[in-house]
């Protein structure tokens, strides 16, 4: 099937899980970048490296957040779309 072809929940669909791919990358990666943190916490300040890493920490955890925001709204959109059941033959 061809994009021009797909539906509009077709689209939702398909961006939903895309979206949820990145959400869990996203989490996956918030969370290597916390335990590197943590095992390199003190030789981090001594370098001088610490307001970096922590503001690439939470923009990390920023997109996680924006991706979850994202997804809940297309997932209601999602319900909105879908197309009714199909009538059962007798």
């Amino acid at each position: 099937m061809s994009a021009d072809s797909r539906t509009p929940f077709e689209h939702v669909n398909a961006a939903l899980a895309q979206l949820k791919e990145m959400r869990h990358y996203a989490k996956n990666n918030a969370e290597n970048l916390t335990a590197q943190w943590l095992l390199f916490d003190g030789e981090l300040k001594k370098l001088g490296q610490t307001e970096r890493i922590e503001s690439l920490m939470m923009r990390q955890s920023e997109l996680h957040d924006a991706l979850a925001e994202e997804i809940d709204a297309l997932e209601e959109l999602a319900v909105t779309l879908q197309p009714p059941p199909e009538p059962e033959s007798a």
